[in-house]
């Protein structure tokens, strides 16, 4: 039995988590809580909680720093945010101190479930409609070259595959978009990261995530 935890001030929208995860996912134990002191007090009681999805604006949060104790003190459990707030800078920002990943309140139910299979199954999920805003162009001659020297040494397929990364898609959305296998997409990840000598994906998004990669490709 898998443990998951919804954390969120809002008991209708607790319940409708909650009718998502019970229709769309076996073996699932839901727990809620309606504070940060009482997801803390959960994940205390119970050793078997793999996984929270948690309100950023909910009681005792004080924006990301409630995520960052969770961290802390249950480094062991995943933890996705629940928030209105999807602007790429507080997305980036939770995923830099360790959330599994974000998920817009705004979400329609099947990009809901979407991102909750991703989660659920040990991925990132970034809401891509957040990753798609504009960039309007105009970098200075600095950062045109800082970008110049970044992308250097990728292969027109590996900036591609940035580019997606970049945009919230995930592996099986990028080989889909691409038309390629998605072990090829894996293989392409784990060369952008040595390339650009980052740790992990959300480092490699935090990296190039002002870079217009329409002067590259």
């Amino acid at each position: 039995m898998q443990y998951i935890c919804i954390a969120d001030d809002h008991p209708l929208y607790r319940d409708a988590l909650k009718d998502v995860l019970n229709q769309h996912f076996t073996a699932l134990s839901v727990l809620e809580a309606g504070s940060l002191a009482q997801v803390q007090q959960l994940a205390a009681a119970y050793p078997a909680l793999e996984f929270i999805l948690l309100d950023l604006n909910m009681p005792g949060m004080a924006g990301l720093n409630g995520l960052v104790q969770l961290r802390q003190q249950f480094p062991q459990i995943a933890v996705a945010m629940l928030s209105a707030e999807d602007d790429k800078q507080t997305v980036l920002q939770a995923m830099a101190f360790g959330a599994a990943g974000f998920i817009s309140k705004a979400a329609g139910r099947q990009q809901l479930v979407s991102a909750l299979k991703q989660l659920l199954n040990g991925d990132i999920y970034l809401p891509a409609d957040t990753f798609r805003q504009h960039v309007a162009p105009g970098n200075s001659p600095i950062e045109h070259k800082a970008e110049q020297a970044l992308l250097r040494g990728l292969t027109k397929k590996q900036i591609k595959v940035l580019q997606r990364m970049v945009s919230g898609e995930s592996n099986k959305q990028i080989a889909d978009a691409l038309c390629i296998a998605e072990t090829t997409v894996k293989a392409h990840v784990s060369a952008v990261l040595a390339k650009l000598g980052v740790p992990s994906r959300v480092q490699a998004i935090l990296l190039a995530r002002d870079l217009d990669f329409s002067l590259y490709l």
